[in-house]
């Protein structure tokens, strides 16, 4: 099942996401690597700096969404101040329904 993580960054803390970013890309990396994430990317405020973030995986359920939203090195070091994790139904334009 497909979980798309809303997270907001708490006001101010972009220096925060410019010194955690090559520990992010990292496990982006990794996710990415094993199949789990699908996509990811930042939200920009009105001057285009990041100020949150847009992550989907697939995870079994929520409860391991939660553990792998909770692993990533933004919300280790304090960025955000919100995470919502939401069950999430890609039906347009998903690569995965492409016939083949």
């Amino acid at each position: 099942m497909l979980f798309a993580f809303l997270c907001t960054d708490k006001p101010g803390h972009l220096q925060v996401r410019m010194d955690t970013r090559p520990a992010h890309v990292e496990h982006l990396n990794k996710l990415n690597a094993e199949g789990t994430l699908k996509f990811a990317g930042p939200f920009l405020d009105d001057d285009s700096k990041p100020n949150g973030s847009l992550v989907v995986v697939e995870a079994a359920d929520i409860a391991a969404a939660r553990t792998i939203a909770e692993a990533d090195p933004y919300y280790l070091a304090g960025l955000f101040e919100k995470v919502d994790v939401k069950p999430w139904n890609w039906v347009f334009n998903n690569p995965a329904n492409e016939q083949k």
